[in-house]
């Protein structure tokens, strides 16, 4: 598959837009820019693996075992640095290698204990290899607050028993120094103080010589002056060479971990590309539950229909404003292969052009779509979209211009496996030049197989839409009294564009849009003002068919339930006909068990007891033996039964060949009455007055007046015109 979908086309789209939304779910800044990269996939193989993941991660969010946190942060410049000769890293920064690596680990073994429910993650994990190796070096040297430990190595634990010894030295002379010059009054009330980490004696100005130590500093006013007491500073200087010689060991330690773990940064640079391929997984899934986004079936078949569709830009603006959001179904396939889209400006054309266009294009770059669950589509190796005003100031082009260089590019790479979507087709230039030219271009999109989708304006198009086999006209539909939009795409109609009636609405004064009236050529007023009629009906017919739809609807939940109540009330029945007849069985049994009782405490005959019961008990058998036969199981038993299983079915066929021939006989017979039929409508004379509908529809008019072969038909609304051959006649005229 070589997809061509370009960098404009996804502009024209906003798919930009769509990677917005979806980077706001991600968890990390390498997860963001990973979902801001996304391009359609180019190859099959690797888009389905990759909706598989999402699906998958999708329906964690339904199932107890949801996957564990994958949440980390970019060790990227860490890992740089760690494999540079010789280097070390800060203890936190190992902490943060460690914990990724514990991420990654604990995710791979989910993937593997749940490998039915993941299995295309888990295929995934595959990829890396499973090792405690790295966070185990680190967790023996690094505390989990990111301190070396103690036993990171002997020398290191001896230095800090030292620092420990001579703190306490240092703490107990302080003490004795403090106690003394207390005793003596030398000391401010505040006592002691700290300065550069150290005690410090806090004594009377006047009282400073007394004091034999080093003075550190003085109070703002002077009255205070801060002196280390001369007993702590040998081993204040002991305790600095002491912290020294740990600071030394410790980068001594780090060296030797980073050396220990140098030959891991192939797999650590491995595991953050894993955690972030897992991030905008994760993205992309929580996005598609967002907007209840699904996985269609994808058929290799030329096949698109997407069933209650919503464009997921404008669904999430709309939410926000909590306004209801109208769902589209599109449908594409050989007998309907390029839809022309008409009627009115801000009806929703161009947002249904998107819509289709956008979806497609988010479903080849591995994201789900908000369509029903019964959607189908395929996969376009070419996406071309012509959308907006796109005037070029820099190549100094007009928007004419513009569209044909658009047009000329469109021809080049059109095929049978293309899609394309042109909003305003044909216009920018004179609209009878540039509406024939767009005929042209229309024409040939049709015969290299493309599918497509255009809007326009103009009647040519609309007429062509017409003629050729596998195009068809459609609208988006307009409520004519309010003359408000309805956002609802109709198949199978060409739209008004409403001209005069939306101005109107826009407070342009009548006796100016009567003047504009008249100077529009008659016929084509008649024509948009018939079209429209025509869409007044068919929203009126549209409504009522909706209300039939929803009673039928109810009705047959009606008829269900009582189906579903007689069926139980059976099933009753035949419990409690079972149940009676077992307990008349049993009352018939206990009877005849009593009447030999009864007679034996008579005669107190044993052997006439044994005799009739042993007689009785073999009469059951029998009656039992014939309600149940035994199965057959000899061989010449099989045989004879293979033997007449072979001759019913000889039967059967035998009967289904007399019956085809009678059937036959029946056709030829209807086909006779048929040719009878339609020779004496041929014969007909039609009159005014008659009733007759056209040949291949099913509204009845009354026929007004005929001239020669043309006969004007009356269907109360409107009338129209008809030639004579395409009539039927319903009712004779009365006489």
């Amino acid at each position: 598959m070589k997809t061509v979908i370009t960098d404009k086309t996804l502009q024209d789209l906003e798919f930009s837009t769509v990677l917005e939304q979806v980077s706001e779910f991600c968890i990390s800044t390498l997860g963001k820019e990973a979902i801001f990269k996304i391009k359609p996939f180019l190859k099959k193989q690797q888009l389905f693996f990759e909706l598989t993941m999402v699906q998958e991660y999708l329906n964690s969010f339904e199932n107890e075992n949801r996957i564990p946190n994958h949440g980390f942060e970019d060790i990227t410049p860490h890992i740089k640095r760690l494999a540079i000769e010789n280097s070390f890293l800060e203890a936190a920064d190992f902490l943060k290698l460690s914990t990724t690596t514990e991420t990654v680990n604990e995710l791979k073994k989910f993937l593997i204990k749940f490998k039915d429910y993941y299995p295309t993650l888990s295929m995934f994990g595959d990829t890396i290899e499973l090792t405690p190796f790295v966070s185990d070096a680190i967790s023996k040297i690094i505390t989990s607050y990111g301190e070396i430990s103690d036993n990171a190595s002997p020398t290191l634990k001896q230095i800090r028993k030292d620092i420990h010894q001579v703190r306490g030295k240092i703490s107990e002379s302080f003490s004795r120094a403090l106690s003394k010059y207390i005793a003596n009054g030398y000391l401010d009330d505040i006592k002691e103080s700290i300065i550069d980490n150290q005690c410090v004696l806090a004594v009377l100005a006047m009282h400073r010589r007394k004091v034999q130590g080093s003075l550190l500093g003085s109070s703002k006013s002077g009255n205070i002056v801060y002196i280390a007491p001369q007993a702590t500073l040998a081993f204040s200087r002991e305790l600095q060479n002491l912290l020294y010689e740990e600071k030394q060991e410790i980068v001594k330690i780090l060296r030797a971990l980073a050396a220990e773990i140098r030959p891991y940064t192939p797999l650590l640079e491995q595991y953050v590309n894993f955690l972030t391929r897992i991030d905008a997984i994760g993205a992309k899934a929580k996005y598609a539950k967002e907007i209840h986004a699904i996985l269609p079936k994808i058929t290799k078949e030329k096949n698109v229909y997407l069933l209650d569709a919503y464009h997921p830009i404008l669904w999430r603006k709309n939410k926000e404003k909590n306004i209801n959001t109208i769902s589209q179904t599109i449908k594409l396939n050989e007998k309907q292969q390029i839809i022309v889209i008409s009627g009115p400006n801000a009806g929703g054309k161009s947002i249904t052009l998107k819509t289709i266009g956008l979806l497609q294009v988010m479903l080849q770059s591995g994201l789900l779509i908000p369509v029903h669950e019964r959607s189908t589509t395929t996969l376009f190796d070419t996406i071309l979209t012509d959308i907006g005003d796109n005037q070029s100031i820099e190549n100094q082009l007009s928007t004419y211009s513009y569209r044909l260089k658009n047009m000329r590019y469109f021809l080049r790479k059109c095929n049978d496996n293309t899609l394309f979507l042109i909003d305003e087709f044909g216009t920018g230039s004179d609209p009878e030049l540039g509406g024939a030219l767009a005929e042209i271009f229309l024409e040939e999109f049709y015969d290299k197989n493309a599918f497509g989708i255009i809007t326009t304006h103009y009647a040519n198009l609309k007429v062509l839409a017409n003629e050729l086999e596998n195009v068809t006209n459609a609208n988006m539909q307009f409520d004519e009294k309010t003359l408000e939009p309805l956002y609802k795409l109709f198949i199978g109609q060409a739209g008004s564009s409403f001209t005069f009636e939306v101005a109107q609405k826009n407070g342009i004064p009548y006796s100016l849009i009567n003047r504009a009236k008249k100077r529009v050529e008659t016929e084509k007023v008649r024509l948009d003002r018939t079209i429209s009629k025509l869409q007044k009906e068919r929203n009126r017919l549209q409504k009522t068919s909706d209300t039939l739809e929803k009673q039928k609807s109810k009705e047959q939940e009606h008829l269900e339930n009582l189906e579903s109540k007689e069926k139980k009330i059976k099933e009753k029945l035949a419990d409690f006909q079972e149940l009676y007849d077992n307990n008349q069985r049993m009352l018939s049994l206990g009877r005849t068990v009593n009447d030999f009782l009864n007679k034996y405490f008579q005669t107190n005959n044993k052997k006439e007891l044994s005799t009739s019961f042993f007689k009785w008990v073999a009469t059951e058998k029998t009656k039992f033996t014939k309600k149940n036969p035994p199965k057959k199981k000899t061989k010449t038993e099989k045989k004879q039964a293979e033997i007449v299983e072979k001759k019913q079915k000889e039967s059967i066929k035998k009967v289904e060949q007399e019956v085809l021939k009678k059937v036959v006989k029946v056709r030829e017979e209807k086909k006779k009455e048929a040719e009878k039929v339609a020779k004496e409508r041929a014969a007909y004379v039609f009159k005014v007055q008659d009733k007759v509908r056209l040949i291949d529809g099913n509204a009845v008019g009354t026929i007004e007046k005929i001239e020669k072969n043309t006969v004007f038909i009356n269907y109360g609304i409107f009338t129209t015109k008809a030639s004579v051959e395409k009539l039927e006649l319903v009712q004779r005229a009365k006489k």
